[in-house]
């Protein structure tokens, strides 16, 4: 699992739309205006899946230590 969500990881960074920080979209969202509004659509996408992923290794973390 820990592999799936590295991998997972690695191809958001690779992406042809970069995923953004939380400061890079709001300094977006103030920049444009209303345009563009489909690539900050996708970019935030990446950015909620970013989050999700690392929630959920950061999780499986805790139980793999507890194990151990």
């Amino acid at each position: 699992m820990e592999k799936y969500i590295n991998n997972q990881l690695e191809l958001l960074e690779r992406g042809i739309v970069a995923t953004p920080t939380y400061d890079y979209l709001n300094d977006f969202t103030k920049a444009n205006n209303g345009s563009n509004d489909l690539l900050l659509m996708q970019m935030a996408k990446n950015f909620g899946y970013q989050l999700a992923l690392l929630n959920m290794k950061e999780e499986l973390s805790k139980h793999n230590t507890i194990k151990d």
